[in-house]
Formats: C-alpha cells, sequence, structure tokens
C-alpha cells in the first residue's frame, strides 16, 4: 500500500470538488483529488446538469425548426428519437472532461480515480479499479462527493419501464406517454424535454402549485405553458405503488386515481453520496437524506473535515457548488476568499426557462414591505419578437420608496442571463442599488436585456 502526503484532499470532483481543489491549489497548497469514475467532472458533467441542459438545447431547436413557417421551405417538420437527442449531449460532456482534466493538470492537483473512504480523521483509503489500494494523508479533508436520485425501497427501479434522472439517459427509446412523479425543479425540466419531443406528459405533483418557492404568478405562467404543450399536471397526488408490467407502467395514486404509460421517471428527492465514505470512522453523522452538516466556513463537526456542494444540502445548484467547495478550502487556505453562498439566483431550464433572485411577492407581503411592481412582457420586445420567442416577462419588485431592488423574477427566453444584471444592481451597497439605474442607463437595442428599461418604467409610473 502506497502513502501520499498531502495539505489538502478533496473527495469527489464535481462542482463543489474543483472549486475546492483549484482554489487549493492556487494558494500553494499540494492537492489530491480522488473520484470514482474514471473521469473527473462528478455528476454534474456525467449525469445531471451538462447532459439534461445540452438535450434542452437540441431540444429547443427541434422545436424551433418544426413550428418556424420559415423553414417550412426546407421541408416538413421532423420527428426526433430521444437517442438520437442524446447523442448532442454526449458530445458535450466529452468536451467538458478534456476541458476540466486539463485544469487539474495545470494546477498541479494529483487526481486518484477509485472509491476514497476515511480510516480516520486524516487518512482517506482510495480502493482502485485494479484492486490496489493508495492511503492519502492530508491535514484538511474536504467532502465534495454530491448526490444521487432518491430511490424509494417499494419501487423496483430494475425494471426496464421505470428510470430515475441517472438511468434515463440511457432510455434506448421514445416513448409515447411519460409520467414523471415529482415536480420539482428536475421533473419539471425533463417533462419540457420530453414534451419537445412530442412526448405526452403525465405530471405528478404532490403539492398544490408547481414549484411553490417561485414568486406566484412565475408558478402560474409556468402552469399555463405546461397546459398548452401536452403536459397534464396531476397536483396534491402521492403514489400508492408502482407496477411494471410488460408493454408499460402503471402508477397507483393514494386518491385511487391509476394512470398508464409506456415509462415512468421518478424525480422525487435526492440523497446525497456519503453511504460509502465510512463516516463512522470519525463521527461524523448524516440527516436521513444522506446530508452532512456545515457551519457558516463549510466545516463539519470535526475540526479538519469540511463539506460542499449537492452532499451538504440546500441549494443543490451547480453554480452554488463551485462557490461552496472554493469557499471551504478558503475557509483552509484564509486567503480572502472565503464567503457564505447565500445570494444564490433559481435557474431552471424548463423551456421557456426561468431565473429569479432576492425575494418574491408573498415573502414581501407577509413581511408588509411597501413595494412595487415593474414589469416587461416579452410579446413586446423587438429582440424576443425577431428571436421568435414571445412567451414570457421580467419582473422587477421595489421599494416603492427608497426604489431599493427587492426581487427579480424573469419566465422566457434567456432568463437565466438576464437574471445577473439585476443580481449585480441588488448586490450594490446603499442608494447605489436603485431602480433608477434601469432609466439612466442605455441599453443595447434590441437586445433581452432592455427588459430592465421597460420594466423599471412601467414600476415607476405606478408610483404616486
Amino acid at each position: 500500500m502506497a502513502v501520499y502526503n498531502y495539505d489538502v484532499v478533496v473527495l469527489g470532483s464535481g462542482p463543489a470538488g474543483e472549486g475546492a481543489a483549484m482554489n487549493a491549489a492556487k494558494a500553494g497548497r499540494k492537492v489530491a483529488m480522488v473520484d470514482s469514475r474514471r473521469q473527473v467532472g462528478g455528476n454534474c458533467t456525467h449525469l445531471g446538469t451538462i447532459p439534461s441542459k445540452a438535450l434542452r438545447h437540441s431540444v429547443r431547436q427541434i422545436m424551433q425548426f418544426n413550428t418556424n413557417p420559415m423553414f417550412r421551405a426546407i421541408g416538413e417538420p421532423r420527428w426526433f428519437s430521444f437517442p438520437d437527442v442524446l447523442k448532442s449531449a454526449e458530445k458535450v460532456i466529452s468536451k467538458q472532461v478534456a476541458s476540466r482534466t486539463g485544469y487539474y493538470a495545470r494546477n498541479r492537483v494529483d487526481v486518484f480515480f477509485g472509491t476514497g473512504s476515511f480510516a480516520d480523521e486524516q487518512t482517506i483509503e482510495v480502493v482502485c479499479g485494479n484492486g490496489v489500494v493508495e492511503k492519502l494523508v492530508a491535514k484538511h479533508i474536504i467532502i465534495a462527493t454530491g448526490s444521487r436520485p432518491y430511490r424509494p425501497a417499494d419501487i423496483d427501479f430494475h425494471h426496464p419501464r421505470i428510470y430515475d434522472s441517472d438511468t434515463i439517459l440511457s432510455l434506448g427509446h421514445t416513448p409515447r406517454k411519460l409520467i414523471v412523479y415529482g415536480a420539482g425543479v428536475i421533473g419539471c425540466e425533463y417533462a419540457s424535454i420530453f414534451s419537445g419531443l412530442g412526448v405526452l406528459v403525465e405530471l405528478v405533483d404532490n403539492r398544490g402549485q408547481l414549484l411553490s418557492f417561485l414568486d406566484s404568478e412565475i408558478s402560474q405562467a409556468l402552469s399555463y405553458h405546461f397546459s398548452n404543450n401536452n403536459i397534464t399536471v396531476r397536483h396534491n397526488e402521492d403514489y400508492d405503488r408502482v407496477e411494471g408490467v410488460d408493454n408499460g407502467v402503471i402508477l397507483h395514486l393514494k386518491s385511487g386515481k391509476k394512470i398508464k404509460a409506456d415509462a415512468l421517471l421518478w424525480c422525487n428527492g435526492r440523497t446525497g453520496n456519503t453511504d460509502t465514505l465510512g463516516l463512522e470512522n470519525i463521527g461524523v453523522k448524516v440527516n436521513s437524506r444522506g446530508q452532512i452538516e456545515v457551519d457558516q466556513n463549510y466545516r463539519t463537526c470535526v475540526e479538519n473535515i469540511y463539506g460542499a456542494g449537492d452532499v451538504i444540502g440546500w441549494p443543490s445548484l451547480a453554480s452554488a457548488a463551485h462557490d461552496q467547495g472554493r469557499s471551504a478550502a478558503g475557509s483552509i487556505v484564509d486567503n480572502g476568499s472565503w464567503r457564505f453562498v447565500n445570494d444564490v439566483p433559481t435557474g431552471i431550464y424548463t423551456i421557456p426557462e426561468i431565473s429569479s433572485i432576492g425575494k418574491n411577492e408573498q415573502e414581501l407581503t407577509q413581511a408588509k414591505v411597501p413595494y412595487e411592481v415593474g414589469k416587461a412582457f416579452f410579446k413586446s420586445m423587438a429582440r424576443a419578437q425577431i428571436a421568435g420567442e414571445p412567451q414570457g416577462m421580467l419582473k422587477i419588485l421595489f421599494h416603492r420608496e427608497t426604489l431599493e431592488v427587492l426581487g427579480v423574477h424573469c419566465f422566457g427566453y434567456q432568463a437565466s442571463e438576464i437574471v445577473h444584471i439585476g443580481q449585480a444592481i441588488m448586490n450594490q451597497p446603499g442608494e447605489l442599488n436603485t431602480l433608477k439605474y434601469f432609466v439612466n442607463t442605455t441599453f443595447n437595442y434590441p437586445t433581452m436585456a432592455e427588459a430592465y428599461r421597460v420594466a423599471a418604467y412601467d414600476g415607476l409610473n405606478r408610483l404616486f
């Protein structure tokens, strides 16, 4: 057994692990990365964010071709199978792996491919694919092993018609009808993707409103759009059992309803990847979903062990995970790079997409904050008309007395890009956070960004 000594060992090469390893390496620390795959990138690159967003992009292109009258001069609308569309995602994954592999090489981070677990508080044992065991001794260890889909014990995920958000990437056919159980972010995104391929989707939600953490007007807009695009949403429903049959799946609901489809996609929760880490050897406990608890410095109950990314729970976003990992390493190297990551925009890649930051109307009303609303509807924006993307709007919530921007909510074309302009203004100190920025600044025309100017004028016109 070979023994190696490091300043920092990082478990998991997803966004959190990469952010941690790069920050520690750039601070002059000797760093090792451990990942159970034979390639870096974590679940984000291989199973989650990258493949699903690449799928979404390809489906949007298909939808544009099939609905734009200009393309009828080329040919009639075309049907594409799910496996065909999946090939585009595979190309992006390989490019991402190549890029990220280069990061580790350039920063002199040693990468070990194998299953890592704690022998003690400063020792990681890595069982490599060939059975060889390597021992890594480190002053500090960062757990960034991510998460996987939650799988209830009473559902047979070995059945060829029952999938979760990982195994759906191995789907070898295009179902005519699909049940998506769980209407969280992942469920809504995949409902959009399959609907865009012409699949009839039954989206089962155990709550009374889609993505209830969103501003209610944005949530309602998504529901309306789904209803117009072959997606039937069933609210306030819980499963009783899932029955896999030869020609499909029957979902039995506690309400007494039964739904049959060609396949079922389970999207109801995630579990932290902690069960093989040997945490019992160091006294770190996990909650019912396998997640570890950390403080604002991303330190666990063991002083030299940190956690970041999906394995610690909220907000379970790749964007936040990278910053959490970087901050965990910042706590170790003390180079001024630490921050508690709580200013996180939502990015939901449905079709159309959704993004928001700050407070929503429900929260401001409950807190009795005197706010006003400014809106810009994309159907009136020149850039949206040019792009053939009329659905959606930008909504700015601001304090009616100080004009401080309190929240930005966007539904539609390029929403996840548009939101960052509002985020930048909201992060300005004191009086610099003001709605007046948007009316006193010249925006390129035509752009989607100028929706801020339109929304700001709309909001100011409401004041008296």
